[in-house]
């Protein structure tokens, strides 16, 4: 989370949670993309790819600078969605996985991005659980089209 933000923007109950579907929760705050990130994330998946982490030659490339991988920008959706959303009164909170995720826009390194999220549904599952379906769009500041358009879904158990 942000130094000024000590909690997500939304906090409900388990027995809240179907309450927001159809419901945005707003915008993250902003996080720029750096160098060194995009480099650790290179080094952790062996992805070492010169449009990511070579600064020279990418200001020569396609994109005019080096960009993180799409995967990276992908995987911080899950602090930006910490910053947004939480659940009480639960024993569980799992990560159930991701459809239709799209990356539409490279993240140039320096850029900022941000990630808004709407709950599109919320069903009930087995174990005294809840399956959250959330659409996010992780959006680039300044630029029109988003970086990642992803429909993720998260499990919550009371």
């Amino acid at each position: 989370m942000t130094e000024a933000q000590t909690q997500p923007q939304t906090v409900v109950a388990f027995d809240e949670v179907k309450s927001l579907i159809g419901k945005s929760l707003g915008h993250s705050a902003w996080r720029e993309i750096t160098q060194d990130q995009v480099n650790t994330f290179a080094d952790a998946t062996d992805d070492h790819q010169w449009i990511h982490v070579d600064p020279e030659r990418a200001a020569e490339g396609p994109f005019g600078a080096p960009i993180a991988h799409g995967f990276l920008t992908l995987s911080l959706l899950i602090p930006m969605w910490s910053e947004l959303f939480d659940v009480t009164g639960v024993r569980t909170k799992v990560n159930y996985g991701l459809d239709k995720v799209r990356f539409t826009s490279p993240v140039k390194v320096g850029s900022r991005i941000r990630m808004t999220v709407t709950i599109t549904d919320v069903q009930e599952v087995k174990g005294n659980g809840l399956h959250l379906v959330a659409d996010g769009i992780i959006e680039i500041e300044g630029e029109e089209r988003p970086a990642v358009v992803a429909t993720f879904l998260n499990r919550f158990y009371a």
